[in-house]
Parts: C-alpha cells; structure tokens; sequence
C-alpha cells in the first residue's frame, strides 16, 4: 500500500481547506489551537499534515471515542496514538473546544453541540466531515458561530472538503512521474495546489453545474468544487514536479 484515500486524501484536501480559512481569518498555522474529533486513520493523517504545515504539536489536541488522548491516561492508547498524547487538563472534547481556533471532526454524527462551539476562540474553523452526517449540522454551526468558516463533506452546503477532491488527480500525478512512492512534498504540493485554485476566479461552466453565480474566494468558498475540471489541471502537474 502506498496511499490511504480516507486518511492522506482527507488530509490533504482539509489541509487545503485549511490553508484558505486561516488566511480569511488572518491567523497563523503557528499560533492556532487545533482539536480533532476522531483520531483514526483520517485523524492521525490530517493531524501530521496540519503539523508539517506549521501547527504546533503543543497546540493540537486529539479525541477519540474516549475522550482526549492525555498525558496518564491508561485506555484506548495504541502506537498509533502515543504520539499525540498530550500534557492537558483538558479530558473531553467540550474541554479541548475551550479557546479552540480550529476543530477538525472525522468522527461521528452528532459528536458536537452548539454550546461547544461557543466556547470557540474568535472567528473559529470548523470543519465537521464525517459523513453522510456531519459531527454538527452546517446550519446548527453557523446558527451558533455566525463568525465562523465552516465547511462539511456534503455537496449540498458549502465548503465541501471530501477527498473526491484528490484522488485521482494525485495519483495521475503519480503516475506520469513513474513515482514508486507517495511523499510528504508531494501531499504538500497537492495542498498548495487546490488552495492557489480557490483563490482563482470561478469559470461560468462551474457555476452553473451547481446554479450559483457567486462562487468566489471568501468565507462560503474556501476549496475548489469538485465538478472543477481545472482540479486536475493544477493538482497533477504540481504533484509530478514534487
């Protein structure tokens, strides 16, 4: 196996995402808190491409179905998540949210509440992508947070971060450049690639594949669409240079 779709596409596709939201909400990947819900595949690969982007391991936070991964704690700890245990008093996911810049949910339906997004810092990012039902519905987290960018999985809101996104442009990447392996600068590449798209402006055929004229860099368009033909055009490319 050289590329888990549901964990390094999932990372790379939230980390573009990522990369955009942080720049409408003028902070750094250096100085934001980051808490994740679900600390699997998808969590531990989003969470390591946060980190090689400028995140803080000290600032970043995962949460499993037990709660946080903490410094002492006994159970639910395997190889996988040693490495993200952290020194916090902070045990669930309401206590992690406290302050929080940043939550990436990988988890379940239903995993968050409004009231957990209020305790957010300003102007948070919320990327809720477990589907087919997010961890909190888009209108419930705007409702809560209307200073907040949020993005889901789903097709019919906006923001949508699916890994549709990357494959298989990636891997077509890949694959004109006879690479054997799937690298760190390659993922990378991958990120800057789609988050340089959406800051581009929106071309008529895109718009009217999804009946909106106002697609455009900004809170509510953060990552390119998937029905993009463009996606392939920049990603792949980037991703054989790399």
């Amino acid at each position: 196996p050289v590329f888990h779709d549901d964990q390094h596409g999932t990372a790379i596709i939230s980390a573009a995402a990522f990369v955009n939201a942080l720049e409408l909400v003028e902070k750094q990947a250096e100085d934001v808190k980051v808490v994740f819900s679900g600390a699997g595949a998808a969590g531990i690969g989003c969470a390591k491409l946060y980190m090689a982007m400028g995140v803080k391991p000290e600032n970043l936070l995962l949460c499993d179905s037990q709660g946080v991964l903490w410094e002492g704690r006994a159970k639910g700890l395997n190889e996988w998540k040693l490495p993200f245990v952290r020194k916090t008093s902070a045990r669930t996911l309401e206590d992690a949210l406290q302050g929080a810049d940043v939550f990436v949910g990988v988890s379940v339906k239903g995993a968050v509440t409004a009231a957990m997004l209020k305790g957010m810092g300003p102007r948070p990012i919320i990327f809720a992508m477990a589907n087919p039902d997010p961890e909190i519905t888009y209108d419930e987290a705007v409702a809560a947070r209307p200073d907040a960018i949020m993005a889901t999985g789903r097709s019919d809101y906006p923001n949508q971060v699916n890994n549709v996104l990357g494959f298989p442009f990636i891997f077509r990447g890949a694959l004109d450049a006879r690479a054997s392996a799937i690298t760190e600068p390659m993922k990378l590449a991958a990120v800057r690639a789609l988050a340089a798209l959406a800051r581009q402006d929106v071309p008529d055929e895109v718009a009217r594949a999804y009946g909106d004229d106002s697609l455009r860099f900004g809170p509510e368009y953060i990552i390119p669409k998937p029905f993009d033909p463009r996606v392939l055009l920049w990603v792949a490319p980037a991703v054989a240079e790399a």
